[in-house]
């Protein structure tokens, strides 16, 4: 079993944009209960099917698994919850850690945040000058959470 450990905040100015290019990500939920998730996604011309256990602190298990492109479309299309969530991902690399900021559209559109994982639940690490308040704890800001109450209604 994977252990996920991320940290999440707002992100508050967007000089991050002009460190990388984006990818378009689509993804949708079969299951977005509070004690299990279950996620397929789309990214570029990858897709993969993704089970997160309970949020305990900022860890949760993670179990990530790589399925056809065409079978992903026909989940998101036609079994996934809706609406999808879609995003603008950017990942930025500082001091050895991968920084991936989310810009959302649609419904969630005017919602930016940035996540990094850790390694350990203590793990020291700079957070950039473009993040703002730390929202690791507010589920509201959860992607299971968004296409339910998305941020447009908040």
């Amino acid at each position: 079993m994977g252990i996920e450990i991320e940290r999440k905040f707002l992100v508050v100015a967007d000089d991050w944009k002009t460190l990388v290019k984006p990818v378009f990500m689509r993804q949708g939920y079969l299951s977005s209960q509070a004690n299990r998730v279950v996620r397929v996604r789309i990214e570029d011309q990858t897709a993969m099917l993704t089970i997160k256990g309970k949020t305990e602190g900022i860890a949760r298990g993670e179990w990530e698994y790589p399925i056809p492109v065409s079978d992903a479309q026909e989940l998101l299309d036609g079994l996934c919850e809706q609406p999808l969530i879609e995003k603008n991902r950017y990942r930025i690399v500082i001091e050895d850690l991968v920084w991936e900021v989310d810009e959302f559209f649609g419904d969630n559109a005017g919602l930016v945040v940035a996540e990094v994982e850790l390694n350990s639940v203590d793990q020291a690490f700079v957070k950039p000058a473009w993040c703002g308040e730390e929202v690791s704890h507010d589920h509201r800001y959860a992607n299971a959470n968004l296409f339910k109450h998305p941020f447009k209604l908040w």
